[in-house]
């Protein structure tokens, strides 16, 4: 198991747009599907969403299964073959508290370097090629997983939506989105991949 820290930073209004999007957008159709599956900004509990269901004292919705849109975002080096190396190690299913996660599809057109999986509230994605973090610094925390070096990044409040995780020391940088709750066996079979296939460099901090 990965040696892992808590390390806040605080996610810039693009970098957080960016990584945001694919779930926003993957949960605004599965909401117009129930009752206007939503997944924007993560409009948990809009028009009787997951949120709102909770909140009446009934079970957490199942996580939607069906093909996820993502949006484009930056990502120069998402068709290098160091990508595709990666996309290929990635498990089928990922470990978490709950029980594992299954791969989830990704609705045409697809955007390259892309995987998903199925998780509730929100899917869990990675996304490799994008461009390097603004908000590596020489003074950021970093934590260490199974080997690999990861910058977390979340939207600075106490309980955030989401948490993004970006390898740092590769030659291609990695993103992986998630809900905060599902525990580290996300992180720690992502950092497998990465270990195994991305060969470790030095960390560009500027």
């Amino acid at each position: 198991m990965g040696r892992m820290r808590a390390v806040r930073s605080r996610l810039s209004p693009p970098v957080l747009l960016a990584l945001a999007l694919p779930l926003l957008l993957a949960v605004a159709v599965a909401a117009i599907a129930i009752n206007g599956r939503v997944r924007g900004v993560e409009g948990a509990g809009i028009g009787g969403g997951p949120a709102s269901s909770e909140a009446a004292g009934s079970a957490p919705a199942a996580p939607e299964t069906g093909p996820l849109a993502l949006v484009p975002v930056d990502a120069p080096d998402a068709t290098d073959p160091q990508c595709a190396a990666l996309l290929a190690a990635l498990p089928d299913a990922l470990p978490a508290g709950a029980g594992p996660l299954p791969a989830r599809p990704l609705a045409d057109p697809a955007p390259a370097g892309a995987r998903a999986w199925a998780a509730a509230p929100r899917p869990v994605v990675l996304r490799c090629g994008l461009p390097r973090p603004a908000e590596l610094a020489p003074d950021s925390a970093l934590l260490e997983v199974n080997g690999v070096q990861w910058l977390r990044l979340d939207d600075g409040v106490p309980d955030p939506v989401v948490v993004s995780y970006v390898a740092v020391d590769r030659p291609v940088y990695v993103v992986l989105t998630a809900p905060p709750d599902l525990g580290s066996g996300p992180l720690q079979a992502a950092a497998d991949a990465v270990r195994t296939t991305l060969p470790a460099t030095a960390i560009a901090v500027r």
